[in-house]
């Protein structure tokens, strides 16, 4: 598998792109803007985009959902305590001077403990509640894509609709740190970092 990612949008949004070269199969983590950015890569690996797994539904995450569905007809994952924000998208970019469209349809809701096919992969979905209710890791191995949840040295905003410090403390100590302590984090946003790393070095943990 090869793992391919790029900032878009004013955000600085990492979105990931994991592909199988054998089989040219492809999975889209978190498509925040600038599809065009996006599908240059998967069209440079000559990828067929399968699914979109969403970590959660603020706008930085979702913004190109839909024209990467529109072009690609890839199924959409979302954990369904995100649906009121990622229906709410149009809002979303009326409060930051953005124009979208309605977003497409979820394909599939995902929930705790649920394991997505992909290729010869398990990914497996963490709900890590506290950046927002539904906001979900995927762990592929030893590599988890922790979304807004968890940062290198950071952990995501919690003062945003039904965001919760409390939760997302829990979701970090509680499902994160229990995980192998070499796992490799790439995050929604900077740089990646490691479990030990956040163990020992995250301020807003350890403070």
């Amino acid at each position: 598998m090869k793992l391919n990612s790029v900032v878009v949008g004013q955000f600085q949004t990492n979105c990931y792109i994991i592909g199988n070269k054998k089989t040219s199969g492809g999975i889209i983590i978190d498509p925040g803007d600038e599809a065009e950015n996006i599908l240059k890569i998967v069209d440079e690996n000559k990828y067929i985009i399968e699914n979109i797994l969403l970590t959660h539904a603020h706008i930085d995450h979702i913004g190109a959902c839909g024209k990467i569905k529109q072009l690609t007809n890839a199924k959409i994952f979302l954990h369904k305590d995100d649906l009121p924000l990622y229906e709410n998208l149009k809002k979303q970019g009326e409060q930051f001077g953005m124009v979208f469209d309605d977003p497409p349809e979820i394909d599939n809701f995902i929930k705790d403990g649920d394991s997505i096919k992909f290729e010869d992969l398990a990914i497996e979905v963490i709900h890590t509640p506290g950046h927002s209710p539904g906001s979900v890791c995927f762990k592929i191995g030893e590599i988890l894509f922790s979304g807004d949840t968890l940062f290198n040295s950071g952990i995501g905003r919690t003062d945003l609709w039904g965001g919760s410090t409390t939760e997302l403390l829990e979701s970090i100590t509680e499902k994160l740190f229990v995980l192998d302590d070499g796992t490799a984090v790439y995050p929604g946003h900077g740089p990646k970092t490691t479990i030990t790393h956040e163990k020992i070095s995250n301020p807003f943990i350890n403070s």
